[in-house]
């Protein structure tokens, strides 16, 4: 288990944070500029990373205050320019690579986990790679099969790295600071949703509150979004922004729902989800990735494990095992749904 302790909440007091709020991906930006301007050997590449931005805003204004030296466009060859990064951070930089869609990561798995995930392993831990790879995830915007999946299971299920999943602007700041920082390879996967972009569906938690100064939010560590007796759910991404709506429209009928945003995958954890179970005693994992082998299923082991007969009801809601469909009726059928989360409590209460 995480030797971490469960923190309730790590969201900034209004006399901290004052009254300046962000978009999640503003609150990315400012933590790699401010790591750029603090260490020199922090630079950025991928595609349309420059003077595009990146195509989720993730790189907005970097190129015009760090210049092409450190914030680097490249070709589309991930293979390549991932291994460039890989090589840099083996002699001591600190690369922040994009990987535009997380969809395309079979054309560059070679370099993500036979080196960047390995190296440190087969070194016998005298080599460090000291990179981020970051990358857009999540459907809802019919974006077709090749553009729509979360996928932070897989890369979690492979030894070698960290895996952080941020929810809301004060946790992309922090934990893109801590990934900067760590001395290990940190994949750092964000929700479409949760950036905070016009063209794009918004929530009222992709604009929050983030401190000025530099901080981290640790990795390992999840956060209690909202505290419940009834029933516990663990979920992240945007999945936690549905399911804090869910929980906030039951309460109104009496049902009081825990919600547990993860934050990082890797390390899990294992604590504050049975912390949280051992309280409501009912389990419902919220996944925007594909239900079988992956974190539903890790989690649920995690409580079970612990709580052998001791649970009331488990149960997730995850995307089924098929392809994200791009037809938008189709896609809202098999995404993670507030109708689909609601459903869930409502059955796992009645038992």
């Amino acid at each position: 288990m995480s030797t971490a302790p469960t923190t309730r909440t790590e969201l900034p007091s209004e006399p901290e944070a004052g009254r300046r709020k962000l978009s999640t991906a503003k609150a990315m930006v400012e933590a790699i500029s401010q790591q750029m301007h603090t260490d020199e050997q922090v630079f950025v590449m991928g595609e349309d990373v420059g003077s595009y931005g990146g195509i989720f805003s993730s790189t907005t204004g970097l190129l015009d205050e760090f210049g092409p030296e450190r914030v680097i466009d490249t070709p589309i060859s991930e293979t390549a320019f991932i291994g460039l990064g890989i090589g840099a951070a083996v002699e001591g930089m600190r690369p922040v690579i994009e990987l535009m869609f997380v969809d395309f990561f079979g054309v560059c798995m070679d370099q993500i986990y036979n080196h960047m995930a390995k190296i440190h392993y087969e070194s016998g831990g005298n080599v460090r790679v000291p990179m981020v790879l970051m990358s857009a995830t999540g459907g809802g915007y019919s974006d077709g099969a090749q553009h729509s999946q979360c996928l932070w299971g897989t890369f979690a299920h492979l030894p070698g790295m960290k895996v952080v999943v941020p929810s809301n602007p004060y946790d992309a700041k922090g934990l893109m600071t801590a990934a900067i920082r760590s001395d290990d390879p940190v994949i750092y996967l964000f929700h479409k949703g949760i950036m905070g972009l016009g063209w794009m569906k918004k929530n009222q938690r992709s604009i929050g509150a983030v401190p000025t100064d530099a901080y981290e939010v640790p990795i390992g560590k999840a956060r209690v979004a909202r505290e419940g007796s009834d029933v516990s759910i663990v979920t992240l991404s945007l999945s936690v922004h549905h399911s804090l709506d869910v929980a906030e429209k039951l309460a109104a009928e009496g049902i009081d729902v825990e919600v547990i945003d993860l934050r990082t995958v890797v390390p899990l954890d294992r604590e504050a989800i049975v912390a949280s179970v051992s309280k409501t005693g009912r389990l419902i994992v919220v996944d925007e990735d594909y239900q079988s082998f992956g974190l539903s299923g890790e989690v649920i082991a995690t409580a079970a494990e612990a709580m052998p007969g001791g649970l009331k009801h488990v149960s997730r809601v995850a995307v089924p095992d098929v392809p994200i469909p791009y037809a938008r009726d189709l896609e809202y059928a098999v995404l993670p749904t507030p109708a689909r989360i609601e459903a869930a409590v409502r059955k796992a209460v009645a038992r």
